[in-house]
């Protein structure tokens, strides 16, 4: 890929880096749909849903990084992504990510049966994050 212009990908957490790559395309799916990003891109700045990130590494390959949410911000060919978690493919552990979402789903029928909105908030939100983990992980 170094014969074509490039940009960089750059993810980090509130626990670090996770993930640093040059590449000549990246997609992200904002709260408005899907956005692929390539060198020269004009500067955006956007929220990011709770999703994967795909950043190509050859002809039709791409790593694969769970997003947690956040927001991206892309100028002078930097792709800055600024999530609340995220984890490489390789890096998840499916088992976890399993019972995770079975916690999810038992805080959703709890919070439901108590009728309490704001829990039941915060847990379909964690079981948007396990079901990520589990999709992008092959499971």
């Amino acid at each position: 890929m170094s014969d074509k212009p490039e940009l960089t990908v750059s993810v980090v957490t509130p626990d670090g880096e996770v993930y640093e790559k040059k590449t000549t395309l990246a997609i992200c799916k904002t709260g408005e749909g899907e956005l692929g990003i390539m060198p020269n891109h004009t500067p955006v700045l956007a929220s990011l849903a709770i999703d994967e990130v795909r950043v190509k590494t050859g002809e039709d390959q791409y790593d694969e990084i769970a997003i947690g949410g956040g927001f991206l911000e892309f100028s002078n060919n930097v792709l800055s992504i600024v999530a609340s978690a995220a984890e490489r493919k390789e890096n998840i552990d499916a088992s976890r990510a399993e019972r995770a979402r079975d916690r999810a789903k038992e805080r959703i029928e709890k919070a439901q049966n108590e009728h309490d909105a704001k829990e039941l908030k915060r847990a379909e939100i964690s079981l948007k994050r396990a079901l990520n983990r589990i999709k992008i992980s092959g499971h």
